[in-house]
């Protein structure tokens, strides 16, 4: 059976269950037309039911939270981390090198002698 005939059949049990429910039908009858039996109509009924109520309960406006995925927030914060010691290395090194240059200045400078 394929899914336009699934929800052919599904539309026919929404409409009987509809019928009896409002009394234009009795169950034995919709379980009849069904060609199921009483209890097996009053399953589908209660199962119609109760989608139906969960259907039409309020929902949260907006759209649906997504979920977190804490394996790559984790890694995310790790990269970051690497990234600022990265930086923080470079600048290390910078102000090194910049004071390795001044200091040999320094040591040329004293050793020319001044005119």
């Amino acid at each position: 059976m394929n899914a336009s005939e699934q929800e052919t059949r599904a539309r026919e049990r929404a409409t009987l269950i509809v019928q009896v429910q409002s009394g234009r039908l009795t169950a034995v009858e919709a379980a009849r037309r069904l060609g199921v039996s009483r209890k097996t109509y009053y399953k589908w009924e209660q199962r119609a039911l109760a989608a139906m109520v969960g259907a039409l309960q309020d929902k949260a406006g907006g759209r649906p939270a997504e979920e977190r995925d804490t394996e790559k927030e984790r890694l995310q914060g790790e990269v970051q981390n690497l990234q600022e010691a990265l930086t923080e290395r470079d600048l290390r090194e910078r102000v090194q090198t910049a004071l390795k240059s001044s200091e040999g200045a320094a040591e040329e400078k004293k050793r020319k002698p001044e005119s």
